[in-house]
């Protein structure tokens, strides 16, 4: 049995029929779940988190009609699996993939806390964005596997069909790059 379209099941959202989350779960569980744990590096969890998104898809959907369904739900089940994480290691923390991308980023991390954080934070988005844009597709997939998705270097050095080594010297360089770009933009982190 073939899978239904993303508008199809969009559809059976906004009629509030539970199909959409059995369609949903058999499109798009698998996906899900490698989202989730590269976050919780723990399956249990993982699922867990994925559950959580039928539940937030069923509630948001109507009003929210998604585009792209599969970066719909792969947003939220990083939002959920994100708070997750938080929430299970307070007092602690995880060697997982998340944890070691978050150490890797945190010189890029900015301390300051102004009273337009809100704003600032949005420009920083858009500034990050636009240098993402002007990578070339290796690097961009490389960055955004490993800092989006929260990907093993191993993972994206299979994906990528580069070696291990490679990745991280492209992430290095592309951290490095990052930062000198928003410096000359105006962040100073």
């Amino acid at each position: 049995m073939n899978n239904l379209s993303d508008e199809k099941i969009v559809e059976l959202y906004f009629q509030r029929n539970e199909l959409a989350i059995s369609e949903t779960a058999k499109k798009y569980s698998g996906y899900l779940e490698k989202v989730a744990f590269n976050i919780l590096s723990d399956r249990e969890d993982a699922k867990e988190s994925v559950n959580d998104t039928y539940l937030a898809a069923w509630n948001s959907i109507p009003p929210n009609r998604p585009n792209i369904l599969s970066t719909y739900l792969s947003k939220l089940t990083r939002r959920i699996s994100i708070d997750a994480f938080r929430k299970k290691n307070r007092d602690k923390r995880k060697a997982g993939e998340y944890a070691l991308s978050l150490s890797e980023l945190s010189d890029l991390n900015s301390t300051s806390h102004q009273p337009n954080e809100e704003m600032e934070n949005r420009l920083l988005s858009e500034k990050i964005s636009d240098f993402l844009r002007g990578l070339k597709p290796e690097a961009r997939n490389v960055f955004i596997g490993r800092y989006y998705y929260f990907d093993s270097v191993r993972d994206i050095a299979g994906y990528c069909k580069i070696s291990e080594s490679k990745v991280k010297t492209l992430l290095h360089r592309t951290r490095t790059d990052l930062r000198k770009y928003l410096e000359k933009e105006g962040f100073y982190i």
